[in-house]
């Protein structure tokens, strides 16, 4: 699994693909969004449509970290979200 960071107002957060397969395959990919701190993790789901490589992890490699900015504001809480299980 692709895996990259990025910090977002001050906080260093780590990114990867949910892993989560939906109806529109490889039209649509998963991102999670990831920090740790002590004992808390807290987590972050959003989607989005690639727009050159439809394998998940070249996907995620070619976005830049302006655009990374962008989907984690546009992201929603884990407990909202099916790829977590809805867990919090």
């Amino acid at each position: 699994m692709s895996r990259r960071s990025v910090d977002i107002n001050g906080q260093h957060w780590s990114v990867s693909t949910t892993g989560r397969v939906t109806q529109y395959s490889r039209d649509e990919i998963g991102l999670l969004f990831s920090r740790t701190v002590g004992d808390h993790r807290e987590e972050r789901v959003t989607r989005f449509s690639p727009l050159g490589a439809r394998s998940s992890e070249l996907a995620i490699a070619e976005l830049g970290d302006g655009q990374l900015k962008d989907l984690f504001a546009r992201s929603q809480p884990s407990w909202t979200a099916a790829e977590t299980g809805y867990r919090s």
